[in-house]
């Protein structure tokens, strides 16, 4: 029994023993362990609320869930620091010093890490603004999709290949970003066709029209329009205009159905789409000679 009390205490005056003094307060290798464990403890008690907080808020109907999963997030971090800044004052060390050092460490590690603080900042806009929410489509660059998960360093998007794309946050701050469903959930499209010259301009519009009240994608309020847009070379161009909610992250198959439907309009009402056409005038100054060949 003896000698395991002998060992117990050697191990625990190693455990003790002294290895860096900072400021006030000495550090061993027991209060490295210690701090560790409680600080792991503390981030995933914190993250498991956090999610828990997020499935709940998702959960329910009439709250304004972008907002809430803004203060949960921003709360998440918040709740952080003070724990790791409480956790490190109850181990007895004196944090004056780690003010200092802080101080000596931001001046030359601040210009390697611009990037990465110029994104964490830019989160915070995001999530306090508001300008994009979970589910958006947007447009950033040659980047189009929806908005999947917004972090404080970086934003997914999954497009329509369903292909995650991580865009950092500063982007969003610096760039200029589409964002098709900030103002509601439907978007307007339009598709243009021209027809020939003798082509009654009544007729293509009855029949824009009846092909986009055909097709159960487009909204019937607002109700589709058509514009005589211009007098081309070759035939007269018509746009039709459309609200969808359905297709409203497919804009390019709603094209293609409406596109499909109004060929085959044309084709059974005789309406004949244009071909590039150029007249060629050709001018004899006087009596070709005869080659002598």
């Amino acid at each position: 029994m003896g000698e395991v009390s002998n060992v117990a205490m050697t191990l625990w005056n190693f455990l003790n023993f002294p290895l860096i003094t900072l400021g006030k307060s000495s550090i061993t290798l027991w209060a490295i362990i210690l701090n560790i464990f409680i600080i792991l403890a503390f981030i995933v008690v914190s993250s498991k609320l956090k999610a828990w907080l997020l499935i709940a808020i998702s959960g329910r109907k009439g709250l304004n869930v972008s907002n809430w999963r803004a203060a949960v997030t921003l709360g998440y971090y918040g709740l952080i620091t003070l724990g790791l800044v409480g956790i490190l004052q109850a181990s007895g060390l004196d944090l004056s010093f780690f003010t200092v050092l802080t101080g000596a460490i931001g001046i030359g590690v601040g210009f390697g890490m611009q990037t990465i603080f110029s994104n964490f900042i830019s989160g915070i806009i995001i999530l306090l603004e508001k300008p994009l929410k979970l589910g958006d489509r947007i447009d950033i660059g040659d980047i189009s999709g929806n908005v999947h998960s917004i972090s404080v360093r970086a934003t997914t998007i999954i497009t329509n290949d369903n292909v995650s794309i991580i865009v950092p946050n500063s982007d969003f701050i610096t760039k200029q970003v589409i964002n098709w469903s900030h103002s509601g959930n439907s978007i307007r499209m339009s598709i243009s066709v021209a027809v020939s010259y003798d082509t009654d301009p009544e007729l293509v519009d009855r029949i824009l029209k009846q092909v986009a009240s055909e097709e159960p994608g487009v909204l019937k309020s607002p109700e589709p329009t058509v514009r005589l847009e211009e007098f081309g070379e070759s035939g007269i161009k018509f746009t039709l205009l459309v609200w969808t909610h359905e297709f409203s992250d497919r804009k390019g198959a709603l094209r293609s159905l409406l596109n499909f439907r109004v060929l085959k309009a044309f084709k059974l009402n005789n309406v004949h789409i244009p071909f590039p056409q150029r007249d060629i005038h050709v001018h004899n100054s006087g009596p070709v000679k005869e080659s002598s060949l």
